[in-house]
């Protein structure tokens, strides 16, 4: 049961709004003097065991999907490409909850293939033709 106070990341997942805290920090990229006196790239700061709704192999797959983004149970996520900081707050927390659900499901398991028949014949005729070329190369006579 979620409590009124809390961020929805959707799949019966979310985190608490204390857990979350965002810094606005200055864009990059073109936009001139603008860019250089307004702060509206936004950084999220969000404490992952504040995460409701995920066991303990998908917390390490989010830890493990976070990368260098992750530091000290704490997640960092930067948004910069709209102009407004609300708009970037709401693109932080839907890239983290797109990260919480891909690390909730588990990854596909591969199913073991053999090669077809083609690509084995295929593969022993190039192989055969490079080894001739090669032959073909050693096999000089300079005294005729």
């Amino acid at each position: 049961m979620k409590p009124a106070d809390c961020v929805e990341l959707g799949h019966g997942r979310w985190i608490p709004k204390h857990a979350i805290s965002f810094e606005a920090i200055r864009a990059s990229g073109p936009g001139g003097q603008h860019v250089n006196k307004v702060a509206t790239a936004v950084r999220m700061r969000v404490v992952l065991e504040h995460v409701k709704g995920l066991n303990a192999q998908s917390r390490q797959r989010l830890v493990v999907l976070l990368g260098k983004r992750a530091k000290e149970g704490i997640a960092m996520l930067r948004s910069g490409s709209s102009r407004s900081p609300q708009t970037n707050r709401r693109i932080a927390i839907k890239r983290f909850a797109d990260l919480v659900h891909a690390a909730a499901s588990p990854p596909a398991e591969r199913k073991p293939t053999t090669p077809s028949r083609s690509s084995v014949r295929k593969r022993l005729s190039d192989k055969k033709h490079h080894s001739a070329k090669k032959r073909q190369r050693g096999e000089r006579d300079f005294e005729t």
